[in-house]
């Protein structure tokens, strides 16, 4: 036996290597690829994206287009008559059985240049948040590895090009892995999100065969304020209004004419606090009756997320919170009326005592399942008229102002309902499955994000589920100046995205 041992080891044929683990795989790719990932991030970045703006919206889309099929994805611009142009890719793979499409947008909000520390579209490198401290960080040359703590400061830098980057090299990874996608890819990218989406619905119609698929991946907003990966489930929908008090034609002196002149901003503050109690609850009688019940499950998930309370009290420096005891995640499942903004005459400086001649407020109402717009625009003017005012959509003449006691102008902006797909949907649980594998541990479940976005019309044309799988850093400053996104996030993003192209398919288990 001896003997005959050194034969058999001699004759036995050698161990096949081991494969490294699929986000082994991707990190060492991207980690021999960071300064490309970053130069092709900048370069889109340096183009200008206001939503208003089509000329720049269209060079965006011309060059995202180029990005795409670089990649080998087919590509086609999809326009309406009167709208900006958004841009489709898609991608077939062998043994794919089930289709995804992910989206994002492309277009940016406006810019107050005098507000940005960096420039807007000169994207610039920070060794963190911009704060006392902060050192710019030069490009990288071909090899070279950045800090993940390292931050990209430009317009759109978060919301939405980096998950749009991370999807384009979540393929490449992949490809250089030698590992076919597991589902067949499209992708919608939007050119008009931040300008309110007005002609989604129709390019969704026009387009509906085109973007049939069995689910819709949406790359929006932010990671969990812990910095955990986390799908959401659910989205609030949201209507706004713009309301106008009248009072008297000019403004009054109001020593002479106080306490006989009907006062608009006295009139505006007593509307707005018969709206809103001062814990969050809205006080529109019937309000609540559409409001659809949080499921057990999303109970649980709400349950179940790290807990951000405290953290989030002390960075905001807040001495209360509304509702207290619930949560943060208990008040973002709710209904919610927000004044976003009140002007009615001069409020520093002494002011100028005068009775103003007109009062402003907007309003964001955010609506949670089976509230409609329609049905919330109702309610609210039901109770404007309840307390006697008569309502205008211009401003009143002489004879409307001399023939009703109260006024208000009622002008109502966007609107959508909420949607939300249920955890326990297969499509969900593939995604849950091949996410929670490739980032190690389970992602945080959140049934409904405290945001909007038009996804009722996705859901209402093309009547596909959908989960949202974002990846950038809470604290971006989306929206407003100095945007950025952490490059640790895009790296994240980029692992997730390839574990799910690459497992979800596999992971689907069809209904029983």
């Amino acid at each position: 036996m001896r003997l005959l041992l050194p034969l058999l080891l001699v004759g036995a044929a050698p161990a096949p290597a081991q494969q490294p683990p699929l986000r082994a795989q991707i990190r060492q790719f991207r980690q021999t690829n960071e300064a490309a990932i970053v130069d092709e991030f900048v370069e889109f970045l340096a183009l200008p994206n206001v939503a208003t703006n089509l000329e720049d919206i269209r060079r965006n889309a011309d060059h995202l287009r180029g990005m795409m099929e670089k990649r080998g994805l087919r590509t086609e611009s999809l326009e309406v008559e009167g709208g900006p142009v958004s841009v489709y890719g898609e991608r077939t793979f062998p043994g794919a059985t089930k289709t995804v499409v992910f989206y994002a947008h492309f277009d940016g909000q406006p810019v107050d240049s005098s507000r940005w520390a960096t420039g807007a579209w000169a994207p610039q490198l920070l060794s963190g948040p911009l704060a006392p401290g902060a050192r710019e960080v030069p490009r990288l040359k071909s090899g070279g590895r950045y800090d993940p703590e390292t931050r990209v400061f430009a317009r759109s830098a978060s919301d939405d090009k980096a998950p749009i980057l991370a999807l384009l090299w979540a393929l490449d990874a992949l490809q250089a892995a030698g590992i076919t996608p597991s589902v067949n890819v499209k992708f919608f990218f939007e050119g008009e999100e931040e300008a309110g989406s007005s002609h989604l619905r129709s390019v969704l119609t026009k387009y509906r065969s085109l973007l049939g698929a069995d689910f819709w991946i949406f790359c929006d907003g932010p990671v969990h304020q812990s910095r955990a990966l986390q799908a959401v489930f659910g989205v609030r929908g949201v209507i706004g209004a713009n309301l106008t008090v009248y009072g008297p034609i000019r403004p009054l002196h109001s020593g002479h004419y106080g306490n006989w002149a009907p006062n608009p901003n006295a009139m505006m503050v007593h509307l707005l606090a018969s709206m809103r109690d001062t814990e969050g609850r809205i006080t529109i009688p019937g309000y609540y009756d559409a409001v659809k019940p949080v499921t057990a499950a999303e109970r649980a998930a709400f349950r179940a997320m790290p807990p951000v309370d405290e953290q989030l009290i002390g960075e905001l420096q807040l001495g209360r919170t509304e509702a207290a005891p619930a949560t943060l995640a208990d008040q973002l499942a709710l209904p919610a009326l927000n004044i976003s903004g009140l002007s009615g005459g001069q409020a520093t400086g002494g002011g100028a005592n005068v009775i103003v001649a007109e009062s402003k407020a907007y309003l964001d109402f955010r609506l949670v399942p089976n509230q409609t717009p329609n049905v919330v625009r109702k309610l609210v003017e039901a109770h404007v008229q309840r307390l006697g005012f008569h309502i205008v959509r211009a401003d009143p003449d002489s004879i409307t102002r001399r023939n009703y006691p109260r006024l208000i102008r009622i002008d109502w902006s966007g609107g959508y309902s909420a949607a939300r797909t249920s955890i326990d949907h297969p499509g969900a649980k593939a995604l849950l499955a091949a996410a929670d594998q490739v980032i190690g541990k389970p992602l945080i479940r959140v049934p409904t994000l405290g945001g909007s976005l038009p996804l009722a019309d996705f859901v209402d044309l093309l009547q596909i589920p959908f989960v949202i799988l974002p990846i950038v850093n809470h604290d971006n400053n989306q929206h407003g100046e100095n945007e950025n996104v952490r490059l640790g996030n895009l790296w994240d993003g980029i692992e997730l995205f390839a574990g799910v192209l690459a497992r979800m398919g596999r992971e689907w288990q069809p209904i029983p």
